[in-house]
């Protein structure tokens, strides 16, 4: 808030127009670097696993936006391990110029404060929202040549049938596939082996090969072996069926009513990032993932695009972080 106007002695014309200009002259270099000059190089969009999940596939898709709408290269860096708490501490602890983003998800954000109870950075104080950027729901696959249900009660009984006999795949603890898993097997009372990994692109290779038993993991990994034939499909996450895959059934309406958990992922920077830097990425960000070609290409992999204020994503964030951080608890989660 400005100081009240004080009247002071008296200044010539001539004084008074030296003296503004000299303000000018000092004022308009620092407006310019705080404002407009960003971006002026290329800006890092770290993805906290490794390639091939979901997470990359929408931070390439947002960041090739992104990168349209501002002149500059928006290169997406993978900086996984220890479920996506590396990376996303790599940019909690950046320079806030606006030139180090996270695309952050469920597992970084809402469940990681739960599993990881000595973070050096935390989920909502260490961040500068810019939006939500899509909600995916999950698709419970199942190799066919290791797993005969068809189905969620098939797959049900065959689990209480050999207790922990079965082993699913995540992209490391904490991960979305992790946390989903978690909460089918408490709502099931099943009980199967949880199989972490450095990323969800080496936790699929295991799947189709057999190594692993199943996964529950997003759709842009998940559908396209589906489509192929090399996965098999049992149901899906969200309380509606997917666009993009009508014919999947979700598993609410498959006898576990109301169950529901989806993954989400927005786009985040370091804490202390210039506001008018946050609304300008906010702003562009929102526009690409409202546009027909970025919400079609979303939808086709299994994805909705959801932007949102940064208000209401940092809202969101602390309400994911209550609602999984229980599951956590329940399921006595525990970093492997």
């Amino acid at each position: 808030m400005k100081a009240p106007l004080r009247a002071g002695p008296a200044v010539s014309l001539s004084r008074r127009a030296a003296l503004a200009g000299m303000a000018a002259a000092v004022a308009m270099p620092a407006l310019a670097r705080a404002q407009g000059s960003w971006p002026n190089r290329p800006v890092r969009i770290i993805v906290p696993f490794t390639p091939g999940g979901s997470t990359d596939i929408i931070a390439r898709a947002l960041g090739a936006e992104l990168q349209a709408a501002f002149g500059q290269p928006f290169v997406v860096e993978n900086r996984g391990g220890a479920g996506g708490t590396i990376g996303s501490e790599f940019v909690a602890h950046a320079p806030p110029d606006g030139y180090t983003l996270l695309l952050g998800h469920i597992g970084t954000l809402a469940v990681n404060p739960a599993l990881y109870p000595k973070l050096s950075f935390d989920t909502v104080e260490s961040f500068a929202p810019i939006t939500l950027a899509a909600v995916v729901p999950n698709v419970m696959v199942v190799n066919p040549r290791k797993v005969p249900a068809t189905n969620i009660p098939e797959l049900i009984a065959l689990a209480k049938q050999r207790p922990r006999a079965l082993s699913y795949g995540s992209g490391g603890n904490g991960s979305a596939a992790h946390i989903a898993m978690a909460a089918f097997n408490l709502a099931t009372g099943t009980e199967m082996e949880h199989v972490p990994y450095r990323g969800t692109g080496p936790m699929m290779n295991d799947v189709l090969s057999g190594v692993i038993d199943l996964t529950f993991t997003g759709g842009p990994p998940a559908l396209p072996p589906v489509r192929s034939g090399m996965l098999r499909a049992l149901g899906v996450s969200s309380l509606k069926r997917l666009t993009a895959a009508p014919e999947i059934p979700t598993v609410s309406e498959q006898g576990v009513t109301g169950f529901e958990a989806n993954q989400w992922y927005g786009l985040l920077a370091p804490a202390g990032t210039p506001p008018d830097i946050v609304g300008r990425l906010n702003a562009a960000s929102a526009q690409a993932l409202r546009s027909e070609g970025l919400r079609a290409r979303m939808e086709t992999e299994g994805a909705e695009a959801a932007p949102g204020t940064p208000e209401q994503f940092r809202d969101f964030i602390i309400a994911e972080r209550t609602r999984w951080g229980d599951v956590v608890r329940r399921a006595g989660l525990r970093v492997d």
